[in-house]
């Protein structure tokens, strides 16, 4: 199986959740990548990296085929794709449920419907079940993941990802990993409440993307650095 390292699993999430959130500005320039592996929302740890570092995840991506760069027509910059679903052989929903837990760590069952969904359609807490299982064993020569025990104080069992097993030590993460709300990030018991975040959150990143793109393109600095 494929091992991946802290930093690759944080550009790999990127790219993976980019193609489905904003998918009108995939390919990512490395400066949007860059954007999107520090960003606050949606992530653990959040991080501060600069361009050096991402590229030197994406060169080791490359060198496991599970990355591409491209050059478009009429662009003056290079961009990266993903080749994560023909690489690891899996399907969209398998492929957005790893994202999630390369992004964040372990989940429970509900968070990472809740979540995941931002990426692409998970009908039911069953339905969710079924895609961590698919990625799990038996079902797989090598699993993608597994589902471990509560973590000391919680409830709810969690699935991790076994790309990169050592990436956030269960009860190690600040964020409440069992979905359950937290001083720094209250969540509201509306449902609709959450998606509309959820959706202005993808509208913000794809009018910060879009405004770097312009930048680049009138050759001028960085507007949000």
């Amino acid at each position: 199986m494929i091992e991946l390292k802290a930093d690759e699993c944080r550009v790999l999430g990127v790219m993976v959740e980019k193609a489905h959130t904003v998918p009108g500005q995939y390919p990512l320039t490395l400066n949007a990548l860059t954007s999107g592996c520090n960003q606050k929302n949606n992530r653990h740890p959040v991080v501060e990296w600069d361009e050096e570092r991402v590229y030197d995840a994406l060169d080791s991506l490359r060198a496991k085929r599970l990355v591409n760069e491209v050059i478009l027509t009429g662009s003056r910059v290079a961009k990266f794709r993903h080749n994560a679903r023909e690489v690891l052989g899996v399907d969209t929903a398998q492929l957005v449920v790893l994202a999630e837990l390369l992004l964040r760590g372990p989940r429970s069952l509900g968070d990472m419907r809740q979540n995941a969904s931002r990426m692409h359609p998970l009908e039911s807490l069953d339905s969710t079940r079924a895609v961590l299982e698919s990625l799990g064993a038996p079902a797989r020569a090598e699993p993608l993941v597994k589902e471990v025990p509560p973590p000391p104080g919680g409830r709810a069992r969690l699935w991790v990802q076994l790309l990169c097993p050592g990436l956030h030590p269960i009860g190690a993460s600040t964020e409440p990993a069992s979905g359950a709300p937290s001083e720094q990030a209250p969540r509201s018991a509306d449902p609709s409440l959450a998606d509309r975040v959820r959706v202005l959150e993808t509208e913000v990143d794809r009018l910060r993307t879009g405004l770097r793109q312009l930048a680049e393109r009138v050759g001028e600095a960085d507007p949000l650095a």
